[in-house]
Parts: C-alpha cells; sequence; structure tokens
C-alpha cells in the first residue's frame, strides 16, 4: 500500500505546481468574500442568502469540476510524455497501482478544497444576517425559510385514471373520425393526457380546489408549515395579480371520512399573487391533525370568467437543520468530482492531454442537459429511431453522469430542501461504486496492455 500512497504524494506534489490549481485557488478566495457582500437578490435577507448560495456554490462546483479535469487528465499525461513514467514502470509497482495513487492523490485535493470553500461559504452564510441591516421580521424569516432542510409534499396525481380517461376520449375520436391525421397515436395520447391533467388543476372563476397530504410530519418544535405555489391564468385575462383566499386545515367530515373527532384549526388567508412567480406563505403547525392530514383550498375569487391554474403546489415542514444539509449538499458535489477524476484518469491511459480535456468538457456539458436529452427523446415519433435510441443512445447516455435537476445540489440549498441520506447513498451508489469504478477498470486494462517503451536491441 505504501507504493500508492508515494504515487499519491507524487501526484498531489504535481498538481499543486499547476499554475491552473493555483488560480482556481486565489480567484476563490477573493471572488466569494466579494460576493457575499455584492449580490442583492430580491431585495429581502432570504433572496440575498438564496442567490449567494446559489451562485458561490455553482462557481466553487465549477472551478473545482475544471481543475478535476485538468489535474487528472495532465497528471499521467504528462509524465508519459515526459518519459518520467520510466522511473516508476521499472521499479517493482504495478500499473494499477500507478493509476490508484493517481486517483487518490487527485481526490485528496478535491476534497480539501472542497472542505475549504465549503467552510468558507457555510461562514459567510451564517455570517451575513449579522453583518447585514436586515430588520428581525426578515432575520426570522431567513431562520425559517433558509437555514432549515424541509421536506416538499406534492399533490399526489392519479396516473392510472387519467391514461384511463385518455384512452376513453382516443376511442371516441376514433369512432367519430375526429382523430388529427398528421399526428401518431402515441402522440395523440399524449396531448389527451395532458388536457386532462390541465382540466383536474383548472379552478373556473368563483370555484374552489382542495389539495390533501397526508402523513405530514414536521420535527418536534416546529412552529409553522410553508405553503409553495405558482399560478397561471387563461379566459383572457390581462392583469398581473390574481386574488384569491385559502383555506388551510382540516376540511374533513363525518359523512365522507366516518366517524371522528376533527378538531384541528382552519386558517384563511387572502392573497393577491403575481403571476408566474413562485409564492411561499405559512401555516401555524396545528393546522395539521394528530394523524397527520392537512388539507389545502384554493378559492378563485375572480368575479369575470377567467380561470386560475394553480401549479407546483406543494406543502413543505421542517425535517432536519441547515448544517447537516449542507453537509450533504457538499457531499453530493464531492461524488461529481470523484467521477470526473476517474474519467480523466482513465482517458489520460490512452488519449494525449488535449483529446482528454476535451472528451472530458463534453462528457461534463453533457451530464448538466443529460435529463434535458433523455426527456427530448422522449417526443420522438418514429419507431425506428426509437428502436435504434433505445438500443445504442439510451445506454450511451446512462453511462455518462447526471448532474441537472435533482442531482444538482444548488437546488436544495436555494428552496431549503432536504438531501436525504437515501438519495445520497443512490447518488454515490450509481456515479462513484459503479460508474467512476467502471472507468478505472477500463483504465486498468487499457494501461496493463499499452506499450510504453519500445525495446530496442
Amino acid at each position: 500500500m505504501h507504493k500508492v500512497w508515494a504515487v499519491a504524494r507524487n501526484t498531489i506534489a504535481q498538481a499543486v505546481r499547476m499554475k491552473v490549481a493555483v488560480v482556481v485557488i486565489v480567484l476563490l478566495l477573493v471572488v466569494l468574500p466579494v460576493m457575499s457582500f455584492i449580490v442583492v437578490g430580491d431585495g429581502t435577507l432570504v433572496g440575498k442568502l438564496q442567490t449567494f448560495a446559489s451562485y458561490g456554490m455553482s462557481l466553487v462546483g465549477i472551478l473545482l469540476c475544471v481543475l478535476t479535469i485538468s489535474m487528472s487528465a495532465y497528471t499521467l499525461t504528462s509524465d508519459l510524455k515526459l518519459k518520467q513514467i520510466f522511473l516508476v514502470v521499472s521499479k517493482p509497482v504495478c500499473r494499477y497501482q500507478i493509476l490508484i495513487g493517481k486517483f487518490i492523490g487527485i481526490a485528496i485535493i478535491d476534497v480539501v478544497l472542497l472542505v475549504v470553500f465549503s467552510s468558507i461559504i457555510f461562514g459567510l452564510l451564517v455570517a451575513m444576517p449579522r453583518l447585514s441591516d436586515a430588520p428581525p421580521h426578515e432575520i426570522e424569516t431567513a431562520d425559517r425559510e433558509f437555514f432549515t432542510a424541509r421536506i416538499g409534499l406534492s399533490e399526489q396525481i392519479d396516473r392510472k385514471e387519467i391514461e384511463k380517461v385518455a384512452i376513453k376520449r382516443y376511442q371516441e375520436l376514433e369512432r367519430t373520425g375526429q382523430l388529427p391525421i398528421d399526428m401518431s397515436p402515441a402522440r395523440i395520447l399524449k396531448e389527451l393526457q395532458g388536457q386532462e391533467r390541465l382540466k383536474r388543476r383548472v379552478i373556473e372563476s368563483g370555484a374552489q380546489k382542495v389539495w390533501e397530504f397526508e402523513n405530514v410530519r414536521p420535527v418536534a418544535g416546529t412552529k409553522v408549515v410553508f405553503v409553495r405555489y405558482k399560478l397561471r391564468v387563461s379566459g383572457g385575462y390581462e392583469g398581473m395579480q390574481v386574488k384569491g383566499a385559502w383555506l388551510i386545515g382540516d376540511q374533513r367530515n363525518q359523512e365522507q371520512f366516518g366517524p371522528g373527532v376533527w378538531d384541528s384549526p382552519i386558517y384563511r388567508l387572502d392573497t393577491s399573487d403575481v403571476l408566474e412567480m413562485f409564492h411561499e406563505f405559512e401555516v401555524p403547525v396545528d393546522a395539521i391533525t394528530d394523524d397527520g392530514y392537512l388539507a389545502v383550498m384554493f378559492n378563485n375569487l375572480f368575479v369575470n370568467s377567467a380561470t386560475v391554474i394553480p401549479e407546483e403546489m406543494e406543502v413543505l415542514y421542517k425535517a432536519g437543520s441547515f448544517g447537516a444539509n449542507f453537509t450533504r449538499v457538499s457531499l453530493m458535489l464531492l461524488a461529481r468530482l470523484i467521477f470526473l477524476t476517474a474519467l480523466g484518469v482513465s482517458l489520460s491511459t490512452w488519449l494525449s492531454f488535449p483529446v482528454t480535456i476535451l472528451v472530458c468538457f463534453v462528457i461534463f456539458f453533457v451530464g448538466t442537459v443529460n435529463g434535458f436529452v433523455l426527456d427530448s427523446f422522449g417526443y420522438i415519433e418514429a419507431k425506428g429511431i426509437m428502436v435504434l435510441y433505445n438500443f445504442t443512445f439510451k445506454p450511451l447516455l446512462w453511462l455518462f453522469p447526471r448532474f441537472d435537476g435533482d442531482f444538482n445540489p444548488t437546488r436544495f440549498m436555494i428552496s431549503a430542501r432536504l438531501l436525504s441520506w437515501s438519495f445520497l447513498g443512490q447518488v454515490y451508489g450509481t456515479m462513484v461504486a459503479l460508474k467512476s469504478l467502471v472507468l478505472l477498470i477500463i483504465g486498468f486494462w487499457i494501461f496493463s496492455n499499452k506499450e510504453i517503451a519500445r525495446t530496442i536491441v
């Protein structure tokens, strides 16, 4: 094992001498503190904290990814180009030990730098409320809406029922000869399902809609829960705001749910919300019943024919601490760096430095849009292309990493969402234990069979 550590120490010394490492470290040490003072957000303390957390974590993530790619691509290719590898392979050191040592050396650098800069961001976030001139109520709001870790419960959609209704409508259109001739059956069914989902969200003028949530279990000591939503309007309405009344609490009755005592209070909130923007309000925790039930009702107070369409409605409640959640977010970013380290070390066994850099950045870019690419192929209607995609491109995309959507650590910080240990374990199991290991095994095999120097007699 001392041979591996010897290679790792040499790799660390080699990486520290790289100019790009010095540039990244100095840049982050200067930019992060300055950014914490100049960010504004939406003018509130929460908006300022969210903006700094988003930009700060994104900047650290991008620059550390660039540094990781550069180090992992350079360390072995430079040894091969400068023939320094001859000094190692001539000793009783196996080639797989060389690769493991280089991988561990770069991973150690990533861990150290991530700990340093994550600690800086964490310290700045904690200090910003004290250093700002925000009023006391904004500081209290920041404690409830940012310095926490919340679970979000969304509306449960009965997909089977929607599919059943869409098939019934499709059959009716087919019977009456009203099916569009320029659309495939699969596309028509998707459109009908979308219309049915939209129909179930629409709230007509003067009407109301109820969302029911079960198993709402905030941690002990929680005083409030949050309702988060975004509103859209149809029906020719040209205004910018929507007036409505929210009723939150236990709205069950004995006729519908059977005998029982439902004595939790019902809270009312009248709102005037800007369209197409996320809004959030708090409700006392005693609106939740002892069995974890909570109902949220919206009344459309429009007096004209305009209809309201609530989107992304969910209930948020505290389920953990900010510090623990920030640690898990940093660990998710570390998984990305470990994957890129394995990728660069593996590719450098058979590619030159410029090509390794290029391939790594291409894969990194694909990882940032992986979810978008997968969703885009879902709209392809040609069967031949779909068959080709399912057996060629789709497995290749699976091998690529996922850096967007739920795999983007920044989104957990902005909305104070809980990043669970189970989801983090899934990320490490897929990205580190499986994909990174496959890349390293491929690199071991290639490097073990690679002719480093030709024997001349």
